[in-house]
């Protein structure tokens, strides 16, 4: 197979312009010289909003692939087509089990990086146990939305926690930035497709499922690995590790549940979520090493979507191979904060997503369709430990814990600032950007009406002694906004709608790990996904699971079952 990167048709182009495209491309002599080719990428780059192009990445069957390559052998855009299967480096023997005696790695958690990493094991023959202190994802999709239309939190089944994890109340994205030589983020697109989704998704540029899509594509998911040998369980919370040694050579060698009941084991994988707060808590007492990370925090913010797609396609906004229209932007802030658009989501809508009593916390969401009349995204501000250290000393290493302190302390700042019920405090942007203080008599909401379920309360954001946000990070926003106007025309619309808080952007710490992705001081564990610190999103989380259950089964099974 030969890989064209690059080709460029019009975003009309004929149904059937590709392939004499392709003939022209490789100087080919004949139509018939070209036996087949795939689809493998389809992106779009409309920075010519009145002449959008499309840029495709094709892999082709010709008749003499050889000529072909030698004829373009300075050409970087034609290349032999890279090998993206997948290849287990490990696999259990038939009879590996046999005995009874051997004890069945666990997985604790069952978001993107647990599911991954749980397929994976199964597929190795290794039988995993998972741990998932949520719901069933059907169950749990209804305590969800129990929250949403009549405020009534269920601390073990929302957002944050139950089978799909985070991921699965979010835009479904499933694209990555991270770097994959191994071409693991296809095999997470594979085994989705088998599950379900849409093909497409293997060569758009930036796919996505949605939230009703992926809970049936959850749901087969589970029963392959449960076909495979697999058990997962729900509303098992793990509260103890048990662990063995001393600090010279400490191994897992188990878990303690909620109910008092021991599971041996001498492989655990950590696909916790970054919400798992009473987890990081125990893990910290067990003296598991971890260290205090970088993350964000801001609002969300809410615009028509019909003025993103303006801004972003102009005369071509509306148009089926486009979609709804997407951003992504940065400013760098006079008092040296960085502030970025954070989870886009087109057509979308601003979800509570708190897992803890008498707190605010948003995200964002979207269905497959895209078609809900507002965008949201978030409007986020880097933050440092040092920003957060609770202790202040102002040097030195930070609490792991003290990120927590710090979501936990914004987070019930919204919750009073949005009156209780789980309503979120608001403010229109036009109000924000001047600083105004105080909701004005018979202040209402303008052409964006917010999305978010329980309901928004007009407030200032800003109010001395009661701000939602410290103040550097209102300033920095405050900046950003008329900046951000000048890439994306609207922006910064009065009647625009900020909605707090968003802080779990990402996990408040790390948990330390090597090489072979076990931690640091404790054998046998294996601390993956984004609640450890290694990922950010449903694909850098699987991708994630896939390389810690990999890591996990040569471990196990040794060199001589390596391929």
């Amino acid at each position: 197979m030969l890989r064209i990167t690059e080709l460029r048709l019009p975003l009309n182009h004929p149904q059937d312009a590709l392939r004499p495209a392709i003939v022209a491309r490789l100087g080919l002599r004949s139509d018939a010289d070209l036996t087949g080719h795939t689809v493998f990428r389809r992106a779009y780059d409309a920075r010519k909003k009145s002449a959008v192009v499309l840029i495709y990445t094709v892999d082709c069957e010709l008749a003499d692939e050889a000529e072909v390559l030698q004829r373009l052998a300075g050409d970087a855009h034609v290349r032999p087509s890279p090998d993206t299967s997948y290849h287990f480096v490990a696999r259990a023997p038939a009879d590996f089990h046999a005995s009874g005696e051997r004890l069945r790695p666990l997985v604790i958690g069952f978001g993107p990086c647990g599911l991954f990493a749980a397929l994976i094991l199964a597929q190795m023959g290794l039988r995993p146990i998972v741990l998932e202190r949520g719901k069933q994802v059907r169950e749990r999709t209804k305590d969800t939305w129990g929250l949403w239309r009549q405020g009534v939190l269920t601390p073990e089944s929302n957002v944050q926690f139950g089978e799909g994890g985070a991921g699965t109340f979010s835009d479904g994205k499933l694209w990555s930035q991270i770097s994959d030589p191994r071409h693991l983020t296809r095999k997470v697109l594979t085994e989705f497709v088998k599950a379900g989704a849409p093909e497409e998704i293997l060569y758009v540029s930036k796919p996505h499922i949605g939230t009703f899509r992926l809970v049936s594509m959850i749901e087969k998911m589970r029963a392959d690995i449960e076909a495979l040998g697999g058990e997962i369980r729900f509303q098992q919370q793990v509260t103890d590790l048990l662990i063995e040694g001393d600090e010279g050579q400490r191994h897992v060698r188990g878990v303690t549940l909620a109910s008092g009941e021991q599971i041996r084991a001498d492989q655990v994988v950590l696909a916790l979520g970054h919400s798992a707060r009473d987890t990081f808590e125990m893990l910290h007492r067990r003296g598991v090493m971890m260290e205090a990370k970088p993350f964000s925090i801001g609002y969300r913010i809410e615009h028509p979507q019909s003025v993103i797609d303006q801004a972003r396609f102009g005369p071509n906004a509306g148009h089926p191979i486009l979609g709804a229209a997407d951003y992504k932007l940065v400013h760098h802030a006079r008092n040296g904060r960085s502030v970025y658009s954070f989870c886009m989501c087109p057509g979308g809508t601003v979800v509570a997503a708190t897992s803890e009593p008498e707190r605010v916390v948003t995200n964002g969401m979207s269905q497959y369709s895209r078609n809900e009349r507002n965008a949201n995204a978030g409007i986020v501000v880097g933050i440092s430990p040092q920003d957060y250290r609770q202790d202040g000393l102002g040097e030195g290493p930070v609490n792991p814990l003290d990120g927590m302190a710090f979501q936990r302390l914004w987070e019930s700042r919204a919750y009073e600032l949005g009156g209780g019920g789980y309503v979120a405090p608001g403010q229109l942007v036009g109000d924000f950007i001047k600083n105004q203080r105080g909701p004005r008599s018979g202040q209402a909401f303008g052409r964006v009406l917010p999305s978010y379920k329980p309901g928004v309360n007009l407030t200032d954001l800003s109010e001395p002694g009661r701000a939602s946000l410290p103040d550097y990070a209102l300033a920095a926003i405050r900046e950003a906004l008329p900046a951000f106007e000048r890439q994306i025309k609207g922006f910064s619309m009065a009647d625009a709608v900020l909605t707090g808080v968003e802080t779990r952007t990402s996990s408040p710490l790390r948990i330390n790990r090597g090489r072979d992705h076990q931690s640091l001081n404790v054998r046998g564990l294996y601390p993956a996904g984004e609640g450890a610190g290694y990922a950010g999103g449903i694909m850098s989380a699987g991708v994630d699971g896939i390389e810690a259950a990999e890591a996990l089964g040569v471990q196990l099974l040794g060199p001589a079952a390596s391929r």
